[in-house]
């Protein structure tokens, strides 16, 4: 077969394999979550491995199965823990007018409006509180808010339409742990396997302990939000509705945090409205804000280096490089897969292309 012919077969094999992951994309993501999952549940499976009954070590059929219900009950406890109050407190947001915040706000409206008029922000002849009228009748009216919030409820409903095929394969992968790593070997050369092998097992060590470490982290972040806006006098199921948010938003690097504040401050204000602005609510915000700015604090002094530093081995100049240009690419959801991804693109060039002085650089703390 003559070079021509190779190239031509190369690119075609490409674009087959190109092809075939977009149209069975779903079905991709399936698997690696339970690859995940089954990284997760890997301690689980060894420490029952060493359970003995009567002298009979547990089967691996049966290990898998108590280590999925183990990922499920924890799943279950959370949502259902948090589900509902979540609900309440959208209901009550439903129910918040207009009308009635532009009356309670009217105060600090106004003087708002007299800032931004005497500094040129704002023409003489608008009206501040047409323009909040509109803004929030936006969101509030079947505007934004509600497709926010249906949005959200759509991706959880497909989530549960996707959890038994995700359950199914992420028992096999708990049963065997070689068949991920087998399936992913039989794809490779004879003479790349062991380069391959040592690959998956460099990548698994690394996303478990990151995306153990992930999870702590939101948990942390939503605890510490939780304890300090309860000790403020918020009531604990909107403090656990702001923590949970502020926690998810806080795995989006650097504008997950601040998008997590405003949002705990709009709620806080949506839903105290019968307080007096400066004397009460004013204080209160004040409050919420300096809460979560120390969550922030810790979470960076804490959190983050163990996460990022500790279970990827990277730079922090070369994560934000990292997480510029997946934001770039694929907007957020790019930020929150950018770093695993990086991650394990890392590893297969320090095992397949470690003859070159660049890869060496970037792979030298793995």
């Amino acid at each position: 077969m003559n070079t021509l012919a190779k190239y031509i077969l190369g690119i075609l094999a490409v674009a087959a394999v190109l092809f075939f992951s977009w149209y069975f994309f779903s079905i991709i993501v399936y698997v690696l979550v339970s690859a995940v999952l089954s990284f997760i549940g890997k301690p689980v499976v060894v420490l029952l491995g060493k359970v003995q009954i009567r002298g009979h070590r547990l089967s691996d059929t049966l290990k898998a199965v108590i280590t999925l219900v183990i990922l499920w009950i924890f799943f279950l406890l959370f949502f259902s823990t948090v589900i509902p109050l979540a609900v309440h407190e959208y209901q009550s947001l439903e129910n918040v007018s207009t009308h009635h915040i532009i009356e309670r706000l009217q105060g600090p409206l106004q003087d708002v409006g007299r800032f931004l008029k005497d500094y040129g922000i704002m023409h003489s002849d608008e009206d501040v509180n047409q323009y909040i009228t509109d803004q929030l009748g936006e969101w509030l009216k079947g505007g934004r808010l509600r497709n926010w919030f249906g949005s959200v409820v759509g991706t959880v409903s497909d989530i549960f339409v996707a959890l038994f095929s995700i359950s199914f394969i992420t028992f096999f992968f708990l049963k065997d742990n070689r068949l991920f790593s087998g399936m992913v070997l039989a794809t490779l050369p004879e003479r790349y396997k062991e380069q391959g092998n040592n690959a998956l097992e460099s990548i698994e060590k690394l996303l478990v302990r990151y995306f153990v470490g992930l999870l702590l982290e939101v948990l942390g972040v939503m605890t510490l939000n939780v304890l300090g806006l309860s000790i403020l006098g918020l009531g604990f199921g909107n403090a656990v509705v702001i923590g949970l948010m502020a926690g998810i938003l806080n795995v989006i690097p650097y504008i997950g945090p601040l998008i997590g504040t405003v949002f705990g401050l709009m709620t806080g204000v949506l839903l105290n409205l019968d307080m007096e602005f400066y004397g009460e609510m004013l204080p209160l915000l004040l409050g919420m804000a300096g809460v979560m700015l120390f969550t922030q604090l810790m979470d960076n002094i804490i959190f983050q280096p163990l996460i990022y530093g500790n279970s990827v081995h990277a730079h922090p100049l070369e994560i934000f490089l990292v997480l510029l240009m997946a934001g770039s690419m694929a907007g957020i959801p790019g930020m929150i897969l950018g770093i695993p991804v990086y991650t394990v693109v890392r590893v297969i060039l320090k095992e397949f292309f470690n003859k070159y002085e660049l890869v060496k650089k970037l792979t030298h703390s793995l």
